[in-house]
């Protein structure tokens, strides 16, 4: 299954209510490094489909849902656990990356 757009309307639903860690990517389509991060994020949500909640927030649509989590750099990883931010990455990340993040 692809990734998962997030948006302020989803968000509470699909990542704070989650059951399983949710992976989510804070990007920009004009961002280079984001779309080095695209094809990451891509095969882990197909790697991973079930066992884990992968999604993106584009934040300039998003611009509430970046700002209320303080986004100041794309691409910025973060995983929810539980109905919180568990971890946070800045930049291209690797697939081990967010397994480590995650807790795997």
């Amino acid at each position: 299954m692809a990734e998962l757009v997030i948006t302020k309307e989803n968000f509470e639903q699909e990542v704070l209510k989650a059951d399983k860690p949710a992976v989510i990517d804070f990007w920009a389509p004009w961002c280079g490094p984001c779309r080095m991060m695209g094809p990451v994020i891509e095969k882990f949500a197909e790697e991973f489909d079930g066992k884990y909640v992968v999604g993106k927030v584009n934040v300039d649509d998003e611009e509430e849902l970046a700002g209320r989590f303080n986004i100041m750099s794309i691409p910025t990883i973060k995983v929810f656990k539980n109905g919180a931010e568990a971890a946070t990455a800045l930049g291209v990340q690797t697939r081990e990356k967010l397994l480590e993040m995650i807790g795997e």
